[in-house]
């Protein structure tokens, strides 16, 4: 990957990932670019650490839903950092308060930077009890679980809960804010990732690898589907009458609908947006420890490619997180 530098003098310059075209991890680079100035209502975000999500390695080697005509395609979401300046408008926040959420989603925000603008209400206080790291890991991932179960699906106490990938990125904190919520929680995980949903709160665990989900949980709720493909319809045989699959990844959502009607229950395909109002109870649990990312991996700004490759792989328990700092970068916990 290409590398620029930059003096500490040229303030009105900052790093940035980049790409000309569309392709695999190699066509990202670490270039300088014009620092972005905040609109009415904006604040600027000179940002500590972003996290890497699949949507990034989509849009890097799609050009998302703007097709191959994309390029240049800002990469990252999630931020977490310090606001730097505001714009005419902005009450929420000062210079020299932090933040974090997730700007502009399903919208370009560019985050993969040393810094980004956001709409003001897009962006909520970090708690004080969070890293710049771990706050930067909750933000998309922990929208598209709120929205999913709370908003989507109505969950409620005694509500029985099947997260399937439960130890992913958006599947490790769907244990645990359906746990938050009194639900009794069910994931699907490869048998070594078994010990760590425990640790977060699952009940029941499921080797999806050697036990039938469909025959292993039964009278289910909710079933949060992050895989899509056949998922959607097996899980369907899970439900109790009038329960409801949430599909994250299905491509074939009308089907999957028509499909549940038949059996009397309910299919709804979501796609995560920007919501300050999700942002507080997100930030609210994790004020409060129940709400708690685990990150996998740690790597600096200038390693986004390798990032990319380690998302991609589908192998990691938890968040890849980007730093701008380079005394929290390259670090790896024992479960990556």
């Amino acid at each position: 990957m290409k590398t620029a530098t930059k003096s500490q003098t040229q303030t009105q310059t900052m790093l940035a990932v980049t790409q000309r075209t569309l392709g695999g991890p190699d066509v990202l680079e670490l270039s300088t670019t014009a620092r972005p100035e905040p609109g009415p209502a904006e604040v600027l975000v000179r940002i500590h650490a972003a996290s890497v999500n699949p949507t990034d390695v989509w849009h890097r080697a799609t050009g998302g839903l703007a097709g191959a005509d994309a390029p240049p395609v800002p990469l990252g979401w999630d931020l977490s950092g310090t606001v730097e300046a505001v714009g005419i408008g902005v009450t929420l926040f000062e210079p020299g308060d932090e933040v974090f959420g997730m700007p502009r989603h399903p919208a370009p925000a560019g985050t993969h930077a040393e810094y980004a603008t956001s709409p003001a209400r897009h962006l909520v206080h970090k708690p004080a009890g969070l890293t710049h790291t771990e706050a930067a890991a909750l933000p998309l991932a922990a929208l598209t679980a709120w929205q999913a179960l709370v908003d989507t699906a109505g969950i409620r106490p005694g509500m029985r809960v099947l997260v399937h990938a439960a130890a992913g990125g958006v599947g490790h904190l769907a244990v645990q804010i359906a746990k938050a919520r009194g639900a009794h929680v069910t994931g699907t995980a490869s048998a070594a990732k078994h010990g760590f949903l425990r640790d977060l709160g699952a009940h029941e665990v499921v080797d999806y690898r050697t036990t039938d989900f469909e025959t292993a949980a039964t009278g289910i709720d909710i079933v949060l589907d992050t895989i899509g493909g056949e998922y959607g319809p097996r899980s369907l045989r899970t439900l109790r009458p009038g329960g409801i699959v949430v599909s994250l990844a299905s491509p074939a959502e009308a089907a999957l609908a028509e499909e549940a009607r038949a059996l009397g229950v309910r299919a709804a395909f979501m796609a995560v947006e920007a919501d300050r109002a999700g942002m507080l109870a997100v930030a609210e649990l994790a004020a409060s420890g129940a709400l708690r990312p685990h990150v996998a991996t740690v790597l600096p700004l200038s390693r986004v490619a390798e990032a990319h490759e380690l998302s991609a792989s589908g192998r990691t328990s938890g968040k890849i997180v980007l730093t701008t700092d380079a005394d929290a970068a390259d670090h790896r916990s024992p479960r990556a």
